[in-house]
C-alpha cells in the first residue's frame, strides 16, 4: 500500500464510515424480504441494470452523511450522476449503496453497502457491510482488515489444485479445462466475493470485464490489508478515480496463489484461438 501506517484522516473517518454503513444497511433492510421478492419499487436504468428505491434512498443518506464528515471530498457513486470535479480532488468518496441489487431484489442475503475513501486514487479507509448475512468488513490502509471486529487474513493457499474459486461460470469452466480447482457458487455481490477471499472463506475470485470503482474500492482495501491482492489480467494494481471508472478482467487471491493463478490464466489465453 502507499501508506505504511494509517493516515490520521483515515483513522478519524473510519468510525464515521462504519456508523453510516450500519445505518444505511438498516434502511435497506426495511424493504428487504429474506427468500422473497423485495417490496421496494424497482425499475431499469439505461443499459438495463435494475435499481430499487432502496438503492436511491441509501445513496442519498450516505451522500448527506459522508459529505458532512469531509466536505472537501468529491463523490463517485453508482446511483449519482458522475461529476468530473472528482478528477481534480485529493479525496473522493466511492460508494455502492447496494452492491448486488439483483440479489437484494430476490431475497438473497449476498448484498452489501460499500463505502471507500480515496486519497489521490488510493483507498485509505473502507467498509463492506452485509447486514442480511451479518458480516461487516472494514479496513484502514496500513492498519489491517477486520470482519465483525476481528482481524482476518487470506487462506495462504499456494496451490491451484485445491483452491476454492468464485467467479462467472464461463470463466471458471474455461479455466477448469486447464487446471483442477474447486469452483464455488457465484457470489452476486462483487464486493463480498473479494471480502470472502480476505477472510479465507474462499481462496480466489475472477472478475469479468465491466466492473466499476464502486464495486471494488472498499473490498480491494479489505483484501489487500488481509494479505491478498486484486490485479488486472496483466498483474497490475487496480487504479481508481480515472476518467472512466470501468475496469477490464480482474483477478483476486491471497498473495501465495497469485503466481499459480496467473500462470493458469496465461496458459488459458495461449490456448484460445487468435482472432484475425
Amino acid at each position: 500500500m502507499m501508506h505504511r501506517s494509517p493516515l490520521p484522516i483515515a483513522q478519524e473517518l473510519l468510525p464515521v464510515i462504519r456508523a453510516a454503513c450500519v445505518e444505511a444497511g438498516q434502511l435497506a433492510l426495511e424493504l428487504f424480504r429474506p427468500g422473497a421478492q423485495t417490496v421496494a419499487r424497482t425499475w431499469s436504468k439505461a443499459g438495463g441494470s435494475p435499481v430499487t428505491e432502496a438503492d436511491i434512498g441509501v445513496d442519498t443518506f450516505l451522500h448527506i452523511r459522508l459529505a458532512a464528515a469531509l466536505p472537501e471530498a468529491a463523490w463517485l457513486s453508482e446511483e449519482t450522476a458522475d461529476d468530473a470535479l472528482r478528477l481534480s480532488r485529493r479525496y473522493v468518496w466511492v460508494v455502492d449503496p447496494i452492491d448486488g441489487t439483483r440479489a437484494y431484489m430476490a431475497g438473497s442475503p449476498d448484498w452489501a453497502v460499500c463505502v471507500a475513501l480515496l486519497d489521490e486514487g488510493v483507498p485509505i479507509a473502507g467498509m463492506v457491510h452485509a447486514p442480511a448475512s451479518a458480516a461487516s468488513y472494514s479496513a484502514l490502509a496500513g492498519g489491517g482488515a477486520l470482519r465483525n471486529g476481528e482481524p482476518i487474513r487470506t487462506s495462504g493457499l499456494g496451490e491451484l489444485a485445491q483452491a476454492r474459486i468464485a467467479g462467472p461460470k464461463p470463466m471458471l469452466d474455461a479455466l477448469a479445462r486447464q487446471d483442477g480447482f474447486v469452483a464455488v457458487d457465484k457470489i452476486p455481490s462483487l464486493a463480498l466475493r473479494l471480502a470472502r477471499i480476505a477472510d479465507a472463506s474462499i481462496d480466489a475470485g475472477l472478475v469479468s470485464p465491466g466492473s466499476r470503482d464502486w464495486d471494488l474500492a472498499a473490498a480491494d482495501l479489505v483484501l489487500s490489508e488481509a494479505g491478498g491482492r486484486l490485479t488486472t489480467a496483466e498483474g497490475e494494481p487496480v487504479r481508481y478515480n480515472r476518467e472512466s471508472p470501468i475496469h477490464g478482467m480482474l483477478v483476486a487471491s491471497g498473495t501465495e496463489l497469485l503466481a499459480p493463478l496467473d500462470q493458469a490464466l496465461r496458459r488459458l489465453r495461449e490456448s484460445q484461438p487468435q482472432r484475425s
